[in-house]
């Protein structure tokens, strides 16, 4: 049984086609990796899943409930979590109050939801931030703390836009580890990736996007020996 099922999703902006008859599905507790070229839809896509741009056409499962059409909050109640490329961290707020602010969708008992956030940045490796402002963590950092606030509300789905871009091997290391964690606690991962040596190693199955399309959907190993994939990568020979 498919945990999210995307069905022929196709997202327009006037006359631009972002997704075009777009379908994949990701099991329960699965890591998926999204990738293609810069301009590729996989950043429409996942605000197709989430709730801020409906699609045009196509539907969208989560478990047996079609979500497609939900508002970002709608699709966060019922278990989809987001980060964003560039971290929304909100600088002027502790660490410990920016993963609150996600409890609270959920929870309005400010004790319950502080003693589950401090449990969360334990989780991500940033117990030490506690009651640090935000302001004063490196970008890795301020992405592990976007997650821990998504994890706040409790997904069974959590979408992952570049969590890995701009950081250094070791800081890359660190973020695998988390999305291990995260898949061990049986929440499933989808994970949209420019870094491949990141995701590549840890995914169940990788989609790729050229130009809104689909062009491949498998296993790491069969996705990075198909000639569409090295050709929208490299280019033709």
């Amino acid at each position: 049984m498919s945990l999210l099922r995307v069905d022929n999703v196709t997202k327009k902006f006037g006359g631009i086609t972002a997704n075009e008859n777009v379908s994949f599905s990701i099991g329960p507790g699965e890591i998926v990796g999204l990738i293609g070229p810069n301009g590729a839809g996989k950043t429409t896509m996942f605000n197709c899943i989430a709730g801020y741009a409906p699609p045009t056409t196509g539907d969208i499962w989560l478990k047996d409930q079609k979500i497609s059409g939900f508002t970002p909050e709608q699709c966060a109640k019922v278990g989809i979590g987001r980060t964003f490329q560039i971290a929304r961290t909100f600088t002027s707020m502790t660490a410990l109050e920016n993963v609150m602010v996600g409890g609270f969708l959920l929870n309005r008992n400010v004790s319950e939801v502080k003693n589950n956030a401090i449990e969360l940045l334990k989780f991500v490796n940033l117990g030490r931030f506690v009651d640090k402002p935000a302001a004063s963590m490196t970008i890795s950092e301020q992405r592990r703390l976007a997650v821990a606030r998504a994890l706040a509300v409790k997904p069974c789905l959590l979408l992952m836009d570049e969590v890995m871009a701009g950081l250094n091997p070791t800081e890359v290391k660190e973020t695998v580890e988390v999305v291990l964690k995260i898949r061990d606690q049986g929440i499933s991962c989808l994970i949209v990736e420019h870094v491949l040596e990141g995701i590549m190693p840890i995914a169940n199955g990788i989609v790729v996007l050229d130009y809104g399309k689909k062009i491949a959907d498998g296993s790491p190993q069969d996705v990075s020996n198909n000639p569409q994939v090295i050709a929208a990568y490299l280019g033709e020979e």
